[in-house]
């Protein structure tokens, strides 16, 4: 389990961002499978109550459920990203009917940011969607999904990864609740106390 993908693997993707070049200290907090109504609302008032913006990567048909959420989302201030309509893996899908669903999610997601569900997209799937989006990666990725990590184990990936221009990906899902939900006002706390502020994408 890789929470930092290596440097020598990043090429393989070609043109995509992984991480800001930047010398201040700034985090870029992303949410991904979203939104729901059990979690989202919880995540947006945890980031609220610090003054912290994010960007939420959308499902599309979880907008087309919840349209008041991804409004709300808006409306607070944070900024959101297409994560296909069907939260699908690019290797399972030829480009065309990939990138079908990755439009299909844009007629409810009005966005130029673009993550792939798992990061699993082919190079001919990047190639045809580059020229529309912004594919946004990952530097850090919490696993705050997995219900064999404890709140303390997602916790010390985000402090171990710690770096400028990060990209850190939570989940505002059901399957991350209580690792979110916990781990969040800990780990935005723990990036402030060393200096840092959020970045949006």
């Amino acid at each position: 389990m890789s929470v930092q993908l290596p440097r020598i693997f990043r090429p393989f993707f070609g043109k995509v961002t992984w991480r800001r070049n930047t010398s201040s200290k700034v985090i870029y907090l992303t949410f991904d499978d979203g939104p729901v109504p059990e979690v989202t609302p919880k995540v947006l008032d945890i980031l609220d109550a610090y003054g912290w913006k994010a960007t939420f990567f959308q499902v599309g048909d979880n907008v087309r459920k919840y349209p008041e959420l991804h409004d709300e989302i808006l409306n607070r201030g944070h900024k959101v990203g297409n994560h296909t309509f069907n939260h699908i893996k690019g290797f399972d899908y030829s480009t065309a009917d990939y990138t079908d669903n990755v439009h299909k999610a844009a007629e409810y997601v009005n966005t130029k940011l673009f993550r792939p569900p798992y990061g699993r997209i082919k190079r001919s799937q990047i190639k045809a969607l580059k020229t529309d989006y912004e594919i946004i990666m990952w530097d850090v990725i919490t696993y705050d999904y997995d219900k064999n990590l404890s709140p303390g184990e997602v916790l010390n990936n985000v402090k171990k990864y710690l770096r400028k221009g990060s990209i850190v990906v939570f989940h505002d899902s059901i399957k991350a609740r209580n690792n979110v939900l916990q781990v969040l006002p800990e780990a935005i706390e723990f990036w402030q106390s060393k200096g840092y502020n959020f970045g949006l994408l």
